[in-house]
């Protein structure tokens, strides 16, 4: 068991039907988690109304579970030797902060990411992105106070404002300036941590690096739609008078409304940040992907 195991650290069930930059990894990651908050400002204790029934078929949301392997498929270890001195997992708070301060400077650390179990918290989010739900609790990343902006169309219906888009520029401004060899040195340098947070997830004969590439090729296969994306809201039963409701919003097309939760944020952000964000990705799947594998194709 973690030294300080709680429920949002551990793995999501999957469901029936189902089969980012980690220090790098969080970057890319964080840009993803740190979009949903600003689209949707949905803050920890949201009453989350499960997603209406469509009639769309069903279809996986997430990549094939990782089969037990005898050895990694992307070995870190490529990349660079990991730090042989590296503090327990539950005490390595502070050392991962300075490292991540020295990367990208105090006052962009404190503005965009979250240190407190930075690492359990990228694992976890790494793992979710590829799933139905990624809590915001579990990001690593400050949530952005700003609220969801809609258009009402008449007939045509509710859609996302192409104001959303502008909440996204200095996120992104801030993840595409990171120096991504260094990050990513630094990564393979505590990949250690990431390795065991990751099996505390309940992944023991799994790798974390193997996971990551995984995700990082599903969040490629996004659809990229274009135009104004319909919405509306989710219905809830309750007597409790709703003084927030952008929070419940969902997307009108069940293609759309039935993708992954890091999809869904890459689709929302709109098409031209959704470019820049699977930019980003790309060049962050060439490094950590060590076995040379090809990037999916559409």
């Amino acid at each position: 068991m973690p030294d300080h195991e709680t429920p949002e650290f551990r793995p999501a069930p999957e469901r029936a039907s189902s089969t980012p930059r980690v220090i790098a990894a969080a970057l890319a990651c964080a840009l993803a988690a740190a979009a949903a908050w600003w689209y949707w400002l949905r803050p920890e204790h949201a009453i989350v109304a499960p997603p209406s029934v469509a009639t769309a078929p069903e279809a996986p949301v997430a990549p094939p579970p990782m089969p037990e392997a005898s050895g990694p498929q992307n070995p870190v270890d490529a990349l660079a030797p990991a730090d042989p001195a590296l503090p327990a997992l539950a005490e390595s708070d502070q050392r991962v902060t300075a490292l991540l301060a020295e990367l990208l400077g105090r006052d962009k650390l404190a503005s965009f990411l979250v240190t407190d179990g930075f690492v359990r918290r990228v694992v976890a989010t790494v793992d979710n992105l590829a799933r139905a739900h990624a809590p915001s609790r579990m990001w690593p990343v400050q949530p952005m106070p700003q609220r969801f902006v809609v258009d009402d169309q008449g007939d045509a219906g509710t859609t996302i404002s192409a104001a959303n888009a502008a909440r996204y520029s200095a996120f992104l401004t801030f993840a595409e300036a990171v120096p991504l060899d260094s990050a990513v040195a630094l990564y393979a340098r505590l990949y250690p941590l990431f390795q065991q947070a990751h099996e505390e997830l309940g992944y023991p004969k799994q790798y974390f690096n193997d996971r990551l590439v995984a995700v990082l090729d599903h969040l490629l296969l996004a659809p990229e739609p274009q135009g104004p994306l319909r919405v509306k809201l989710t219905p809830v039963n309750t007597d409790v008078p709703n003084l927030r409701p952008w929070v419940r919003y969902e997307l009108v097309d069940p293609a759309l409304e039935s993708l992954s939760s890091g999809q869904k944020i890459l689709v929302r952000m709109g098409p031209a940040n959704e470019a820049r964000a699977k930019a980003l990705i790309r060049e962050l799947r060439k490094r950590v992907a060590t076995s040379a594998l090809q990037l999916p194709q559409r």
